[in-house]
């Protein structure tokens, strides 16, 4: 009897070993991680999705397994991870981690290639740490850490590499898509464009940091080899224009962003503020492009926002992947600047062909 128990019991978990490992091999979640490691061995989280990052193909969070599929043409946007090789970085702090930064590991982080930089390691996050004190007048000392990190370590895995704060919202597949109408063999960088009035050295303005900024290979490259030489600024407040500066040393143009109708993609405020137009009187003085109030100032594929909580990175996560208004297929839009870039060919990224 004892002898048929244990049989049984064998039987039962070599079954729910196999049932676990089918389940791992076809589940798109099996293939969102993979690691790499630091320079101080610390195992770092990289996200991709699926081998891409899309996550339009689950079973409703309610529904039985395999019933109710969402079940979107994604090909274009997988077509994309691989042409347009995008590196992002987030910077977050040690007191960050529990809430905020989760928030964006738990949504638009599982979409891309993501790196999480804080002042210390943190393995079970994990983070990278940059060994910089914490706070605003330290924020180029730590924007400057991180991008030299991605140059030392990473420069071969990307084209293009974006830094972002841990209260930015992205939408990964609308950033790949702006990127694939520019060439990142060219040295420029693109985020939401500012001015500075009391900075005449800045002819070009300054990317917004809140929006997060993309920087071409070329631009990367021009920092990791010459940011020490131009005198960059390691250690002070106001990184985005600080940031600015070194690039405009560095030879490296700040980029324009908008789309064909002009509508803004980076966006320094939180939705509720540009979808009201809510802006204050600086917003509209220093912008470069043109600033339209309310929802058609905004590109459909709006790439990034700014001051969006915790909460709010869940429910802009239903809104973009989830919420479908239903018998109305979505038709692609022709909305980079240069018309002879079409999603729909894209065979390789600008610089590739």
């Amino acid at each position: 009897m004892l002898l048929q128990s244990v049989f049984k019991a064998l039987i039962i978990c070599l079954f729910s070993g196999l049932m676990f490992t089918l389940y791992l091999t076809n589940t798109r979640l099996f293939n969102t991680f993979f690691t790499a490691t630091s320079l101080n061995r610390t195992e770092t989280t990289v996200f991709k999705h699926r081998l891409s990052g899309i996550v339009n193909y689950q079973n409703h969070r309610n529904a039985p397994e395999g019933e109710f599929i969402q079940n979107d043409d994604d090909s274009i946007a997988l077509k994309l991870v691989n042409d347009v090789r995008v590196l992002i970085w987030v910077m977050t702090s040690p007191d960050h981690l529990p809430v905020q930064a989760k928030a964006v590991k738990d949504t638009w982080a599982r979409h891309g290639h993501v790196l999480f930089f804080s002042s210390v390691d943190n393995k079970t996050f994990p983070t990278i740490g940059l060994n910089v004190s914490e706070g605003r007048e330290h924020l180029m000392a730590k924007t400057s850490k991180g991008f030299r990190y991605v140059y030392e370590n990473h420069f071969n895995d990307a084209d293009w590499f974006m830094k972002a704060d841990d209260d930015t919202y992205l939408i990964v597949e609308n950033l790949k898509y702006f990127l694939s109408g520019e060439n990142y063999s060219e040295p420029v960088y693109f985020g939401q464009l500012f001015s500075v009035w009391s900075k005449p050295e800045l002819t070009q303005g300054y990317q917004g940091g809140g929006a997060g900024y993309v920087l071409s290979k070329e631009a990367l490259r021009r920092f990791g080899e010459g940011a020490r030489q131009a005198n960059c600024a390691e250690d002070s407040g106001g990184e985005d224009v600080r940031m600015a500066i070194c690039m405009q040393r560095l030879g490296v143009r700040a980029g324009r962003s908008h789309d064909a109708l002009g509508n803004s993609r980076f966006h320094q405020e939180s939705p509720v503020v540009h979808i009201n137009g809510m802006y204050k009187r600086w917003y509209f003085n220093k912008s470069i492009e043109a600033i339209k109030q309310g929802v058609d100032g905004l590109s459909d594929y709006t790439v990034s926002f700014h001051h969006v909580t915790p909460a709010d990175m869940y429910v802009l996560e239903f809104f973009v992947y989830h919420l479908r208004p239903y018998g109305i297929p979505i038709q692609l839009q022709k909305l980079n600047n240069n018309n002879s870039v079409s999603t729909i060919t894209l065979s390789s990224s600008r610089a590739r062909k």
